[in-house]
């Protein structure tokens, strides 16, 4: 029987993601580098691992013997999903990660060709804001007549996991891209938009985020932006990354939801806004990141470059948790 493997099982997502997986009795393997954590989080959850790092070819292609899905969850994703997609493409593993980098969908788009030929799918952003939003997206470009324009955006409150905190910081570049006409263009630094999450209006920063990437491919829509607004400690401010703590507690993830907005502008300038309300971002990351492995394992899947939106529909982030999408 093919398998679910994690790898980056001892990082903080990626162990939420096991204890979601090993609850649901998705048949599963436990991956990484650090073989004292994995000992450990194997013997709490009953479940086999294996111990690699990423340099070795002929180690990493053998540790994907009976796997049928990776879920990568091993950030900063710069280092990591490049060797892991190649590795799954080599293998016939279908690849899913949790990544929030804009170069790992870059990469899925180059590698696209060569995943097809393969018969193996690229899943980047199984779970997170790229589910979230691709599906918001998705919902309301469904409810628009003719649609041109999108605009989509995030509220992020709570802090970030040390992993997440580095990752976010190894992927800030100079630029802020929108996509305009079909393209990814260079647009001004620290523009703001007014947007609202469902209790008035709120200053929203536009950003660079993977969806001008992934909701471009799934609804075609050619002028995308994206934005953010982030509630009181959301971001580290300078500082020791490592400093930081492993992730938040399930006490501050439970008092902090995520929301996230789109709006839709159609060619004769009506407007459709869509709000979408689900629990903080690090449960429905590893909720539903588990649950498109599960789904994939059982043959949903397409192969080459595919979004959560497109691949299991517009309606896949309301089945995670508790998330609702309603329309304004």
């Amino acid at each position: 029987m093919k398998k679910l493997m994690i790898y980056g099982a001892t990082g903080y997502t990626g162990r939420m993601a096991a204890q979601y997986a090993a609850a649901a009795e998705t048949p599963l393997i436990l991956a990484g580098r650090n073989e004292a954590t994995l000992v450990s989080i194997s013997a709490l959850l009953g479940l086999e691992y294996r111990v690699f790092a990423l340099e070795d070819t002929a180690v990493l292609d053998s540790s994907l013997a009976d796997v049928g899905v990776l879920l990568n969850c091993a950030g900063p994703f710069a280092r990591t999903a490049n060797v892991l997609m190649k590795a799954c493409i080599r293998q016939g593993v279908h690849y899913l990660d949790v990544a929030a980098e804009l170069d790992s969908y870059r990469l899925a788009e180059v590698l696209d060709g060569e995943a097809k030929a393969a018969g193996v799918m690229l899943l980047p952003g199984s779970g997170g804001s790229v589910a979230m939003l691709g599906c918001l997206a998705g919902h309301a470009v469904a409810k628009a007549n003719n649609p041109s324009s999108i605009q989509v955006a995030m509220h992020v409150s709570g802090g970030l996991s040390r992993g997440s905190a580095v990752s976010a910081m190894g992927s800030v570049t100079a630029e802020t891209l929108a996509r305009h006409g079909g393209g990814l263009l260079v647009r001004p630094h620290g523009t703001v938009r007014k947007l609202d999450f469902g209790k008035g209006a709120v200053d929203c920063f536009r950003v660079t985020l993977p969806d001008l990437i992934t909701i471009w491919k799934s609804t075609g829509i050619p002028d995308i932006e994206t934005f953010v607004h982030v509630a009181g400690d959301g971001f580290p401010q300078g500082g020791d990354l490592s400093a930081l703590t492993d992730g938040p507690s399930e006490q501050e993830r439970l008092a902090h939801r995520y929301q996230a907005v789109a709006e839709v502008t159609s060619s004769d300038g009506s407007v459709v806004r869509s709000v979408l309300d689900t629990v903080n971002g690090y449960t429905f990351t590893a909720t539903a990141a588990v649950e498109a492995g599960r789904r994939v394992l059982a043959g949903e899947h397409r192969s080459g470059f595919q979004t959560p939106a497109m691949l299991f529909g517009n309606g896949f982030a309301e089945t995670i948790a508790d998330t609702t999408i309603v329309d304004a």
